[in-house]
């Protein structure tokens, strides 16, 4: 496949993606959040507050104008700093909820069980927000008002965003009660925990040292099927003095399947350690900021 299809490719499955990790998001909005009240933080638990005083306005369309008015913001005091995929995605998130209200409005929530569909749809929603992330992208809301905290008072980003949902927590207990109020703060600190552990799950990748005896096929494997580099150094046996190649690699765990296969095919007494490593910067991964 040439390079220019490849990037074709490459490009397609990143929008699905993108798509995949917004419709996550926007599922816990339509049928967790706004049936049981839960404004858990975020742009999504400030416009399910806005719609206990705007009835007449879907929380779709709410969170459109919300969206304008927050990005208009954001260009006033920060200029051009978000990406066409952040604003997609805040867009995107908007509209699909929208669609959700038009085609399947809910008048009750789910269940009677208030504390099970928080966890659920916050771990949806988590777990979206994880695979929008590593697009590249966020689906802006609050973010935007920490950025512009962090820029003109030298706030932390992570406290200011946490300081915007704790203002959404005091109005969630003006409209809808304590007891709501209460979810909302369970929720957004559950949700900061669910975030982590996914994109840890995301991250996770294989440190595999190989020695073998049929390291030149392992390598020509490694550069030519998984498109990866690998070190290769000389070790001498502490027993036999033999003098071995050793390859030292990082791959996905996708990647280690296909690796370990295909050493096993080929070499069955090779010799193979793994670690598991949480972040890896540069050469084909994340690259450092």
């Amino acid at each position: 496949m040439k390079e220019g299809q490849l990037n074709m490719k490459k490009s397609i499955l990143n929008f699905l993606y993108l798509n995949i990790g917004v419709l996550l998001v926007s599922i816990n909005i339509h049928f967790f959040l706004a049936p049981n009240h839960f404004a858990a933080g975020g742009l999504g638990g400030l416009t399910i507050v806005l719609h206990h005083f705007l009835p007449h306005l879907s929380i779709g369309l709410l969170m459109v104008i919300l969206n304008i008015i927050l990005f208009g913001v954001g260009f006033a005091f920060l200029g051009f700093q978000f990406g066409l995929k952040t604003i997609y995605a805040s867009f995107a998130s908007s509209f699909m909820v929208w669609i959700m209200d038009k085609v399947n409005p809910l008048a009750t929530p789910l269940s009677h069980d208030k504390l099970i569909q928080l966890i659920i749809g916050l771990l949806i929603a988590a777990l979206g927000l994880v695979i929008v992330f590593n697009q590249n992208a966020s689906t802006g809301g609050m973010d935007l008002i920490g950025m512009i905290l962090n820029k003109y008072f030298s706030i932390d980003i992570g406290k200011a965003v946490l300081m915007a949902d704790g203002i959404i927590v005091i109005l969630s207990i003006i409209a809808f009660g304590f007891e709501s109020g209460l979810y909302a703060l369970f929720g957004i600190i559950f949700r900061g925990v669910a975030i982590d552990y996914f994109v840890h799950q995301f991250r996770l990748t294989k440190e595999v040292v190989i020695i073998s005896n049929q390291c030149d096929q392992i390598k020509q494997f490694i550069v030519t099927e998984l498109g990866r580099g690998a070190t290769v150094h000389e070790a001498k046996g502490a027993f036999t003095d033999d003098k071995k190649e050793v390859i030292t690699i990082v791959v996905e765990r996708q990647e280690f399947v296909h690796l370990k296969k295909f050493v096993n095919k080929i070499d069955n007494q090779a010799f193979i350690t793994v670690h598991d490593t949480s972040e890896v910067l540069g050469n084909g991964f994340r690259r450092a900021v």
